[in-house]
């Protein structure tokens, strides 16, 4: 794969961020592979996100008619309000 060049430009905060994460001190040796790492690791997350969405909805998408139950947008707006008010 032919490699390409993109150019981005950093300042303030994220300048200070970049620098802190290569270079001697740094887990990195230079921001191209700092830059890499951080696509890498979004396009894992993305991943694992899109398998967690799915293993959520597989049950129901596979469940028989016959096991749902009917609900109203008020019965769901009353279970979340109750949901919140349980958590600290």
């Amino acid at each position: 794969m032919a490699s390409e060049n993109v150019n981005v430009r950093v300042t303030g905060d994220l300048r200070n961020h970049l620098q802190q994460q290569i270079g001697q001190y740094g887990l990195y040796e230079n921001a191209s592979e700092y830059i890499r790492d951080l696509i890498r690791r979004d396009l894992k997350d993305r991943k694992t996100a899109w398998e967690w969405l799915r293993q959520e909805l597989e049950p129901g998408l596979r469940a028989y008619e016959s096991q749902f139950i009917q609900v109203t947008a008020a019965d769901v707006i009353r279970r979340n309000t109750k949901s919140k008010k349980a958590k600290p």
